[in-house]
């Protein structure tokens, strides 16, 4: 089974310069966990939503630092600045995975799933002659295998 049978286009993808906020609202209108990020139509990055889970300032350290601000307030001394962690002003290429694992779309789905499981990714961006043309992730792959299980190729989403 090939590549190009199963991919995922046209692809969702996200720009360097994007905020992680954009980014974020992107996969949740999309419902994709993953996206390519290009500069034209060439592949730079992918940026997933681990990515983003891990560069969105957690409640919990926003209420640590404001607590920490009043008792420094408290005592008479001056705060520091925390450094600026808004997700509308953070960039896509400051928390992405530069040059990621790519195939082709004449590449086989068996060795797309073989190489995803050893490096333990969930989506493969799809490249052809330097121009990023799909994805396959983790529910495309198992498409394939479910419908190579039924006795031969079905139609995406069928």
């Amino acid at each position: 089974m090939l590549i190009d049978e199963w991919m995922v286009r046209p692809v969702h993808a996200a720009k360097p310069l994007d905020s992680i906020r954009h980014a974020r609202e992107v996969m949740s209108r999309h419902r994709v966990n993953q996206l390519p990020v290009v500069r034209g139509d060439k592949l730079v990055g992918i940026i997933t939503d681990r990515d983003l889970r891990d560069a969105f300032p957690s409640v919990f350290e926003d209420a640590d630092r404001e607590m920490e601000a009043e008792r420094a307030e408290r005592r008479g001394a001056r705060v520091k600045a925390p450094p600026d962690s808004d997700p509308s002003r953070v960039t896509v290429d400051l928390v992405m995975t530069h040059g990621p694992f790519t195939m082709s779309p004449a590449d086989t789905v068996e060795d797309a799933a073989a190489a995803m499981r050893t490096r333990r990714i969930g989506a493969v961006p799809i490249v052809d002659h330097g121009r990023l043309v799909g994805i396959l992730t983790r529910s495309d792959v198992l498409g394939a295998f479910v419908a190579l299980a039924r006795g031969g190729a079905e139609a995406v989403g069928a």
